[in-house]
């Protein structure tokens, strides 16, 4: 632990409590209201905009009928209106539960009926996603368009215009629920993780200004889009310190986010370790000025010590590693400026507990390979609807966060892999089985098995091993035409980025798949 950390103090909330307030308003009540919180595209919006924005999109929800506890989906790009909606949905004491915007009609439309969504934000772009599965979906009553609404949908702009700027919010608990995300399981079913409002408040203290030493002073951009559980408390925790937070809606190409960071010069930049692997393929980058990043960070999957060490001599730039979970709510392990390990997470962070397990729930020595489990009070409280799933992984105080890892004698721990089959690719898990169900109703695919696989940047993907039906012959024609087959019928970014042909797949005296064997 740093100098300093062992006499940090978790913030007190007090019992009656809303994180928007808390978030956006008090930025305004302690005088930073003329002070800019978003950046996007070409104009910026100060805390008493958004602040404005939050309001008029929370009374626009009531005007519908939406009431306390009801669930609102945000399917948007990264705007300041999903900004609005998130606060203004929590600030009424409704809940808002961000979708992936890439996912397909069929996994929206589990989402929706799973969250019994009351009402649904959604950008013209996405609309059509929704209209298509309109008919299926039981218990949302609202369609609220970003853009061009039609038929019987509402418009978001026409709403929040008749929208009052003040509203008075809601009397929540801290222990009332805030917010759900999605996160896939290992059936391959998303579970809907319940956070209270009182969660997101660990990040922005314990890391952001102990760790990162971040100020209102600070310009936070960070490339996973908003709806990733590790961008929206960032978000959160960035507007929380009164920082000013970039927006990006265009999808985060290299030259895209280079061009955000040479116009927007920010100080404290997030991203992926594909992301930065990406970025030093480039041959140009020089036209860009990265000048004024300060901290750079990395998070979603485990970061190479390669991309590491390219990443600092190119750029002079160290990336600090990090690790939290949806479940987390928060970051438990990530490396401290000026003290990076390369290969290595980092460090927990205070305020967090931390045990490495073998199968039996015993302590493992110093050195030795052991199940993370992390005990917080950012930890969500449940998984909705999946009371078994909750017993297995929430146990108690707490949390298995699925990761197996060792700490050496110096306190660092070091990244092994996964308990499960899940595979995190680009920052994103993907399911094998669902991927494996996808494959096989192509009609060349009698039966497949994924498993995780490294590429040339020391970076996991998703690799499928294939046994082909009777009259199919392996062939780079056929590998295209099942990784596209893919890409139409589950979000893209779960094809398999390498497919093997095989002859039979390991199994055990049971008939189940072998992974570890293809692995």
């Amino acid at each position: 632990m740093v100098a300093g950390e062992r006499d940090w103090v978790h913030f007190d909330v007090p019992e009656r409590f809303n994180l928007a307030v808390a978030v956006i308003d008090a930025n305004v009540e302690q005088g930073r209201g003329n002070k800019i919180a978003l950046c996007y595209k070409d104009y910026k919006l100060t805390y008493k905009d958004v602040q404005r924005m939050v309001n008029r999109a929370g009374n626009a929800l009531k005007s519908v009928g939406i009431d306390w506890e009801n669930r609102v989906a945000i399917l948007l790009p990264d705007c300041p209106e999903w900004i609005a909606t998130f606060f203004g949905a929590m600030k009424i004491g409704a809940v808002p539960v961000p979708f992936n915007t890439m996912l397909q009609p069929h996994e929206l439309e589990y989402l929706l009926n799973d969250s019994r969504a009351k009402a649904i934000i959604v950008s013209d772009a996405l609309v059509e996603q929704i209209r298509q599965i309109k008919v299926n979906l039981k218990y949302l009553k609202h369609v609220v368009v970003l853009g061009e609404a039609k038929g019987d949908e509402l418009s978001y702009e026409a709403l929040v215009k008749e929208a009052s700027p003040e509203l008075e919010a809601a009397n929540t608990s801290k222990d009332d629920v805030a917010l759900w995300w999605y996160t896939s399981g290992t059936t391959g079913f998303p579970k809907g993780t319940v956070h209270l409002h009182h969660d997101l408040v660990h990040m922005p203290e314990a890391v952001n200004k102990l760790i990162y030493g971040m100020t209102e002073n600070d310009v936070v951009f960070a490339v996973p889009r908003l709806f990733f559980a590790f961008s929206t408390i960032e978000m959160v925790s960035s507007l929380w310190i009164g920082a000013a937070h970039i927006l990006m809606p265009e999808r985060p190409l290299p030259e895209n986010v280079l061009e955000i960071i040479t116009k927007h010069k920010p100080t404290v930049f997030f991203g992926v370790p594909t992301f930065f692997a990406h970025l030093l393929e480039l041959k140009d980058i020089e036209q860009y000025d990265l000048s004024s990043i300060r901290i750079c960070g990395s998070g979603g999957e485990h970061l190479p010590a390669d991309i590491y060490h390219r990443f600092k001599e190119r750029f002079g730039i160290e990336i600090l590693d990090l690790i939290g979970t949806t479940e987390a709510g928060n970051l438990f392990i990530c490396s401290r400026p000026g003290r990076v390990r390369p290969g290595s997470t980092g460090e927990v962070v205070p305020g967090i507990e931390v045990r490495l397990v073998d199968e039996e729930g015993n302590e493992v020595p110093v050195g030795e390979d052991g199940r993370l489990m992390i005990k917080s009070d950012s930890v969500a409280p449940y998984y909705w609807n999946k009371h078994d799933k909750t017993k297995e992984v929430i146990n108690g105080d707490w949390l298995c966060t699925g990761d197996i890892f060792c700490r050496d004698e110096d306190g660092y721990y070091w990244f092994k892999g996964r308990v499960d089959d899940m595979i995190k690719a680009g920052g994103i898990w993907v399911s094998p089985p669902e991927v494996e169900a996808t494959l096989v109703q192509h009609p060349a695919v009698v039966e497949s098995a994924v498993v995780g696989a490294t590429d040339e940047e020391g970076l996991v993907k998703p690799k499928a091993f294939v046994v082909l039906s009777d009259g199919y012959k392996p062939s780079p024609e056929l590998v295209k035409e099942l990784q596209n087959f893919v890409k139409s019928k589950v979000a893209p970014y779960k094809y398999p980025r390498w497919v093997e042909f095989v002859p039979e797949l390991p199994k055990t005296a049971t008939g189940k798949i072998q992974r570890f064997k293809l692995r």
